[in-house]
Formats: C-alpha cells, sequence, structure tokens
C-alpha cells in the first residue's frame, strides 16, 4: 500500500494504510481498491492526507467491518444462522439464499470466512462458528446432541 500510495501521490499516515491493509483480507489487489476508495472519500471531506481516522470512517461508509467483512460476507453469514440455523448447509442453498452466484461464494466469500475462522467445512455443509454469532450479535445457540455434525 505505501508503493501504491506513492504511486498515486496520496499524502498518508502510515497508520491509516494499517487500518487499510488489516481490513484488504490480505489480498493486494483488494487493499489498492481501498486505497483508491478511502482517497477519494478523503478528497471530498478532507484536504486529501490520508490519516487514521478518516480511513475508518470511509471504510464504515464502505460496510467493511473492522474484521474485514463485506455486506456479501455478513449476507452469507446471516444466512446460515438464520435461515439454515448455523448449518451444516451446502454452497448451493446459501448462494440462492443471499442471490450469488455459487462461484463467487466458493471463490470469495468461502475462503475468507474459513481462513478468518467464522465458518467451519464439515463432511455435511457449512457451519457458523461461536466467532460468527458473537461478531454479528447473535445468541449462540444452546448445544444439543443433535449437534454432533463432524
Amino acid at each position: 500500500l505505501q508503493r501504491s500510495a506513492a504511486l498515486l501521490t496520496i499524502p498518508y499516515e502510515d497508520a491509516a494504510l494499517r487500518a487499510i491493509a488489516h481490513r484488504s483480507r490480505r489480498t493486494p489487489r483488494i487493499g489498492n481498491r481501498l486505497l483508491k476508495r478511502v482517497r477519494d472519500f478523503v478528497q471530498v471531506k478532507a484536504d486529501g492526507t490520508l490519516i487514521e481516522s478518516l480511513a475508518h470512517e470511509a471504510l464504515e461508509a464502505l460496510e467493511i467491518d473492522a474484521r474485514g467483512l463485506d455486506e456479501a460476507d455478513r449476507r452469507a453469514l446471516r444466512a446460515l444462522i438464520e435461515k439454515f440455523k448455523g448449518g451444516p448447509v451446502g454452497l448451493a442453498s446459501i448462494a440462492a439464499t443471499i442471490a450469488e452466484e455459487i462461484e463467487t461464494v466458493e471463490e470469495v466469500i468461502e475462503p475468507f470466512l474459513l481462513q478468518e475462522g467464522f465458518i467451519t467445512r464439515t463432511p455435511r455443509g457449512r457451519v457458523a462458528t461461536d466467532l460468527a454469532y458473537t461478531h454479528l450479535g447473535f445468541e449462540l445457540p444452546a448445544a444439543s446432541p443433535q449437534m454432533n455434525i463432524l
């Protein structure tokens, strides 16, 4: 991001770039896209200098939360929790519920949610973890003997 900011001649604070990097899914392409969006936000809202507080404000306006989840990620998790009681459920069902292509769920949404620990993959399908429930503000489900899904 430092290199990209220099190429785009964006004056910045290191903390602002760290905030963007933290929410970019550890993906340079996403980090560069967010940097450009945050730059545009800062040019409209302030003097064009990228500072940490404005970076956070811009990322919130873009609906990217502190853990890097965007609206599509949260829709997938909410569907898993609300419609399928936390799972297990297949990708096709999740994709149909959130009106996304199966490939998008499989190649973009699921890998990040798995990597960050919001879902697990079982032989019977995807299951929301306790982290997903708490992150989205849902009450954790009571453990039941039928929850043996592994």
